[in-house]
């Protein structure tokens, strides 16, 4: 299926908003290589992939329905490239998943938030980078703020009984995951 006219700079242009420190192109290549080890997994690839592309395409960081706008440009964007509408509501559903609020139910979906989430269990050096690029984009937050409500986020994936969904994911990213998240809850402290 080609893309419509505009519709791939549109994307690229979105992951290059200004405001952007983490949910940035590097942010969707890293999700795509991850993708790309995982893709014989998957029920439906090219959903997969599509939803990676739309995952994080809007970002606005004072909004709260960041998954559902993207989710909402992901339908509209592929059903006027010729995408079957049941094709477009699964990937509107895997993008709405990155919301991360529940467990994911279908593999597809399970793949996609794993693989969102993998930045977790980076090396120490990448994770650090990661949690400087997130308090960049939330650097109008004062701090006590953002290190309350940062430790909060943190705690609730450090809870869960498996971050990660699938079995590939848990074995390459659980244990430096939960480090990971460890040492950034006591770093907040």
């Amino acid at each position: 299926m080609p893309a419509p006219a505009g519709l791939l700079a549109a994307l690229l242009d979105a992951y290059s908003e200004p405001q952007r420190h983490y949910h940035t192109l590097q942010h969707l290549e890293e999700c795509l290589a991850h993708f790309d080890a995982l893709r014989h997994l998957a029920e439906h690839p090219a959903e997969i992939e599509l939803a990676l592309w739309f995952h994080d395409a809007v970002y606005d960081i004072h909004a709260h329905d960041n998954e559902a706008r993207s989710a909402d440009w992901a339908s509209s964007a592929l059903l006027a490239a010729g995408l079957a509408p049941d094709a477009c509501r699964r990937v509107h559903g895997l993008v709405m998943a990155t919301c991360h609020d529940a467990l994911p139910a279908s593999l597809d979906a399970q793949l996609l938030t794993d693989i969102d989430l993998a930045i977790l269990g980076a090396g120490p050096e990448r994770f650090a980078e990661y949690e400087a690029q997130i308090r960049a984009e939330y650097a109008h937050v004062p701090q006590a703020l953002f290190l309350d409500k940062r430790r909060q986020i943190l705690r609730g994936f450090l809870d869960r009984e498996h971050i990660f969904q699938t079995q590939p994911c848990r074995e390459r990213f659980e244990a430096a995951a939960r480090r990971n998240l460890a040492h950034a809850i006591e770093q907040a402290s």
